[in-house]
């Protein structure tokens, strides 16, 4: 598709003119800045066709003195780090407009205070990295321009006097060329940064200005609640050996939440076609495709996309492909190594049932050769690696397991084996039925073991059951002996059932949730063994207990 008109007015002749060319540098993190890099590299390139120059633009709040305390310094060297940065890819100035109320990124001040600086010095156009907050941006100032805007492109240069950039249209399955009316005014450009290669010019020298912006329009109805920085990724999509990619097929947000179970079932990352991320559905930056990333995983998982060539050139080098679609002439299917006809919103769920429950298996299997002292089978990893996937913080799993932090850090460490309970939570966090995952010999096994897990948690104490043969009775009875000053496990810990505990020698301490108990000999307690508890001996001399459990 071409749909570019040229321009006639002499102004806007590339050739004729000696306006600047501006990219919006976005300081907010190293992952925001970095496309930036990208952007001046085809500022670079477009200015040399007319001998113009290139700015980088930053907007903040000034730093204050170099010599100030520790985190002024280390704004300053942060300011100075990005700016040298800028000017070794591509910037000939770079130009910081501060003010005290530019602290916080908003697209409504930053598009006025950048228009202001705009309409003055009348730039050839702004280029920025697209982000969700570089649209936004982008948008408002073209409109307080009164100019045009392109978005999304994949490309610009000059053809025969005219600037053309192609962005892609009606979805992603066709690219447009399109070029701007009049150039005579500023125009806006929001670009792909991914389909740009940054150019690191050795020894360039550039200038660094700093300018005052002297007022700043906030809002007055507009009141910021919070802001909390998005977490890091742990791995980027074009690393992953395994990608689940999801398209326009699963219909809807809540459908392709059924790509992101999938991925963490099988420990992959999430990417998408173009349909999903214009409809939100997925960030930016899980685009896959000629306007997005191109992946080499070992393992993809292609569900509900057509198989345009937009999103095809991006997993071409993909070593195996699994394909999910309703239409069995899907181009798709001519990529794909496995073909599966059917709807993805039926087929997922089954799948990824499936896939858990096998994970869930390896982990039993793990927790039982752990149990039966088998080397190689530490079952800690795996569970580190099935909360990594899952995308929960130690305290998420401690939440959905009913543990503490402290347990889960320690059971990943491999310092305490859990009990059957912990395995059981945890497929009940995952909506896993057991039945799925555990072996006949296991459920016989593990259920003994479960017994022994609460009363084999370190070497500070020993026992002694008082009902040999009850292992897999409701009601057992056992007398323990924890050594002076010690505890008999490093966390607290909980399980199902009760626990009653008579002291009859020595003192104690129980920890219950986050109530101490100081019992002297002769002294009992009966609890609700759900909460967390721990147990210490505080005498010069082991302490003795009569300690009963019912399970259920």
């Amino acid at each position: 598709m071409n749909a570019h008109k040229k321009r006639t007015s002499k102004s806007s002749s590339h050739k004729s003119s000696q306006r600047e060319i501006w990219v919006y540098a976005d300081s907010r993190n190293g992952r925001l800045f970095s496309p930036c890099l990208k952007v001046l590299g085809k500022a670079r390139e477009l200015a040399k066709s007319f001998s113009s120059k290139v700015t980088a633009i930053f907007i903040g709040t000034p730093p204050g003195p170099a010599t100030s305390d520790a985190p002024t310094k280390e704004a300053h060297k942060k300011a100075r780090a990005m700016a040298e940065a800028c000017i070794s890819h591509g910037a000939d100035k770079v130009l910081f407009l501060e003010h005290e109320d530019l602290s916080i990124p908003r697209s409504d001040v930053f598009s006025a205070v950048l228009t202001d600086a705009v309409k003055k010095q009348n730039p050839y156009i702004v280029l920025f990295a697209l982000s969700e907050f570089t649209r936004e941006l982008a948008a408002r100032m073209a409109r307080l321009c009164n100019a045009g805007l392109i978005s999304e492109c994949t490309d610009l240069r000059f053809h025969e006097s005219t600037l053309l950039a192609t962005s892609p249209a009606w979805s992603g399955q066709m690219m447009a060329d399109i070029t701007f009316r009049d150039l005579s005014t500023t125009g806006f450009a929001t670009l792909q940064a991914h389909a740009f290669q940054p150019v690191k010019l050795r020894g360039k020298r550039g200038s660094i200005v700093r300018t005052k912006v002297n007022s700043v329009g906030m809002p007055e109805k507009i009141r910021l609640l919070s802001r909390s920085e998005e977490p890091q990724e742990k791995r980027k999509l074009e690393e992953a050996d395994v990608v689940v990619a999801g398209g326009a097929g699963l219909g809807s947000a809540e459908g392709f939440e059924l790509v992101r179970d999938l991925a963490a079932a099988v420990g992959g990352e999430v990417g998408a076609t173009r349909p999903p991320v214009l409809q939100h559905w997925v960030e930016e930056e899980r685009l896959i495709g000629q306007t997005g990333k191109t992946l080499r995983p070992e393992l993809l998982f292609s569900i509900g996309t057509s198989g345009a060539l937009q999103y095809t050139a991006g997993i071409m080098d993909a070593k195996r492909i699994i394909a999910v679609n309703t239409d069995r002439n899907a181009p798709i299917f001519q990529l794909a190594d496995l073909g599966i006809v059917a709807d993805a919103r039926s087929f997922l769920p089954l799948l990824t049932e499936k896939l858990r429950a096998a994970s869930m298996r390896k982990l039993a299997d793990a927790l039982y050769a752990q149990a039966e002292k088998k080397s190689g089978n530490q079952i800690g990893p795996k569970i580190r690696k099935l909360r990594k996937t899952h995308g929960w913080s130690r305290e998420a799993l401690a939440r959905a397991t009913g543990q503490t932090p402290e347990y889960i850090e320690k059971v990943e460490k491999d310092e305490i084996t859990p009990p059957v309970s912990f395995l059981l939570e945890l497929a009940r966090a995952l909506k896993i039925d057991p039945r799925t995952f555990l072996r006949e010999e296991q459920k016989t096994r593990i259920k003994n073991l479960r017994t022994q897990a609460f009363v084999k948690r370190t070497q500070n104490y020993s026992y002694q059951t008082l009902s040999p043969g009850a292992e897999t009775d409701h009601l057992m009875a056992f007398m323990i002996t924890i050594e002076s000053k010690q505890a008999h496990k490093p966390v607290a810990y909980k399980h199902d059932g009760e626990e009653f505990i008579f002291v009859m020698e020595g003192d104690l301490k129980l920890t219950l949730g986050t109530k101490a108990h100081h019992l002297e000999p002769g002294e009992s307690i009966h609890f609700n063994a759900n909460t967390p508890h721990k147990l210490k001996s505080i005498s010069n001399e082991p302490t003795r207990c009569l300690v009963v459990l019912y399970t259920p």
